[in-house]
């Protein structure tokens, strides 16, 4: 506008597209183009990470200290378990081990918003336990980028238990981390902002210290249950599926949907970067997280590198029994995500525990978020087959 002429701001204004019109068709389109920060920089920032943690001995020594110092944190929760539940809890894995860690979590995120670290710490939505107090105040965009980045990460409460299997605890650790801003730019894409956001960090309501740590443990008792209860519906769907196609094809559904899922995925595994040899393997395995769940996939996968470590035959009757480093790295990167049909239940009972008036929004943006969280996981693993020195063992 500085550069125009005087005449030409008159022929501007005798345009049947008058100004008013103008500035309202651009701001029709800002909200999408506004968007375009967020997956710029959302990109940016992941592939930063990347060369931080994967090509720096200091980025990575941080990362696997983090890892290990999160572990024994998350462990402190064994003592409450093991006093209730009794010597044996282990045995009960899930009920006894994973539930009670998120009792513990919440009632950490509550004290530390008593005391206002957590205000200081949020600048962007990232996981519904660490922004429960905002979840019925915020957007459709904004919260279809909560569920994005719950189904590109993985949760602390099953860390450990990949962990046990023998995946790297820094690779882990760095995936989710890695993935995060990741997940902002793919939720961007799929669901730019049209709305004003709302919220403000706002300080904690509690009275004192005590009262916020036996808020955070009793509002932790929908969630888990929960979690509990949509597990085991979603469970019991999958093995009536088994026992019906298992009926139908006398097979077993596994070995169905891994032989299609291997050729399905196949192509991804292979532009992530894994060998051609590993990718048909790799392919199976992303259809073991995507139909089943992440733990699945893992355990796998942890046999695989096992298998590996033992060395001897890399083939027995035609079947390859392990992959190289190279692949093993970038599948752990892309297995490093809820996104799969059975947390889908776990997602939309979960948020609406939290945040019961946004039901209907949860439920109708869960599976594209589902979608969103599978393309952050990826493009996690891309960066990592990229910048990833794999000359370095993967034990360390």
């Amino acid at each position: 506008e500085i550069t125009q002429t005087h005449t030409k701001k008159k022929n501007v204004a005798k345009s049947p597209y008058s100004q008013s019109r103008y500035v309202k068709n651009l701001h029709a389109r800002l909200p999408f183009f506004g968007c375009f920060h967020s997956i710029f920089s959302g990109i940016g920032m992941q592939f930063i990470l990347g060369l931080l943690v994967l090509r720096t001995k200091v980025g990575f020594d941080v990362f696997n200290w983090l890892g290990i110092q999160i572990q024994t944190f998350l462990e402190y929760s064994d003592t409450g378990a093991k006093f209730v539940f009794g010597e044996k809890y282990m045995n009960h894995f899930f009920a006894f081990k994973v539930l009670p860690i998120v009792v513990f979590f919440s009632t950490v995120m509550s004290v530390l918003y008593h005391v206002g670290f957590m205000q200081w710490l949020i600048g962007k939505t990232e996981s519904p336990l660490l922004i429960r107090p905002y979840l019925p105040y915020i957007t459709k965009s904004e919260l279809h980028a909560v569920m994005t980045a719950g189904f590109s990460t993985i949760a602390g409460s099953v860390l450990g238990a990949y962990i046990s299997f023998g995946v790297s605890a820094s690779h882990l650790l760095t995936a989710s981390v890695m993935s995060a801003p990741a997940s902002l730019a793919m939720s961007k894409l799929f669901w730019p902002e049209t709305e004003k956001p709302t919220v403000t960090l706002r300080s904690g309501l509690q009275m004192n210290l005590l009262e916020a740590a036996s808020q955070g443990a009793s509002t932790s008792i929908p969630l888990v249950a929960n979690i509990a209860v949509n597990l085991i519906s979603f469970l019991a769907l999958l093995a009536f599926l088994d026992s019906a196609l298992s009926w139908v094809g006398n097979l077993f559904v596994l070995h169905i949907l891994q032989n299609i899922c291997a050729h399905v995925f196949m192509p991804f595994s292979f532009m992530m970067g894994v060998d051609w040899e590993d990718s048909f393997i790799v392919g199976g395995l992303l259809g073991y997280k995507t139909f089943f769940n992440e733990f699945v996939a893992y355990e796998r996968l942890s046999k695989l590198i096992h298998n590996r470590e033992k060395g001897g035959s890399m083939y027995i009757n035609g079947v390859k029994q392990y992959m190289t480093v190279r692949s093993e790295v970038i599948a752990t990167y892309a297995l490093c995500g809820f996104a799969n049909f059975g947390s889908l239940g776990l997602v939309i009972g979960g948020l609406t525990s939290i945040a019961p008036s946004k039901k209907k929004e949860i439920a109708g943006g869960a599976f594209r978020a589902m979608i969103a969280g599978t393309v952050a996981c990826f493009m996690t693993a891309c960066v990592a087959g990229t910048v990833h020195k794999f000359g370095v063992p993967y034990s360390q």
